[in-house]
């Protein structure tokens, strides 16, 4: 890896990391799980550095709130996380930046906006909240159907975050974002 690219990796990691400042939103039908405006960053990090830097940006991230550093929304930190019912959420972070890249980085001809707002549909929306449903199952010991009814709580919220993210994507130079792969 360049400097460059441990740079912006860790730039990105950093603001996940303020996303996590502004307050948490607690939902009790939710499980215990809280609305933060970390997705957005981690939705950023995968349009802006690709499937490879997104997921060592917030993998790096995950690493340091796994460490102690208490840079979840409301002050979380430390090995305490993996046993709360947000823990779906959050391992389905560095994996969600990935495919979030990977979009990015497979699709062409379209513009930027489309190509952002798939990827982040696809990688911040569909894949997290996959990934959420299945630790809420399983930390909390609800019914998959419980789980997904108070996944959908969620939803709107990213939806706004993805379109968000996409709108970010298409003020910036295209060299900016992750760009579509060429055939060699």
């Amino acid at each position: 890896m360049q400097l460059r690219d441990l740079v912006r990796v860790s730039l990105f990691a950093a603001l996940i990391a303020a996303l996590g400042l502004f307050p948490r939103l607690d939902l009790p039908l939710a499980g215990g799980v809280p609305i933060t405006l970390q997705t957005l960053g981690v939705m950023l990090a995968g349009v802006f550095l690709g499937a490879r830097l997104g997921f060592a940006a917030v993998a790096l991230f995950f690493f340091v709130v796994l460490l102690g550093a208490p840079l979840l929304a409301g002050g979380r930190g430390g090995l305490g996380i993996l046993f709360s019912p947000s823990v779906g959420y959050l391992i389905g972070y560095p994996v969600g930046a990935f495919v979030i890249g990977w979009v990015m980085q497979r699709t062409n001809g379209t513009g930027i906006f489309l190509r952002a707002l798939l990827a982040c549909l696809i990688g911040g929306v569909i894949v997290i909240h996959a990934m959420g449903v299945a630790g809420l199952v399983w930390k909390t010991g609800m019914s998959v159907q419980a789980a997904l009814i108070a996944d959908l709580v969620f939803v709107p919220g990213d939806i706004l975050k993805a379109l968000a993210c996409a709108y970010l994507a298409s003020l910036m130079p295209s060299q900016t974002v992750a760009a579509p792969r060429t055939q060699a």
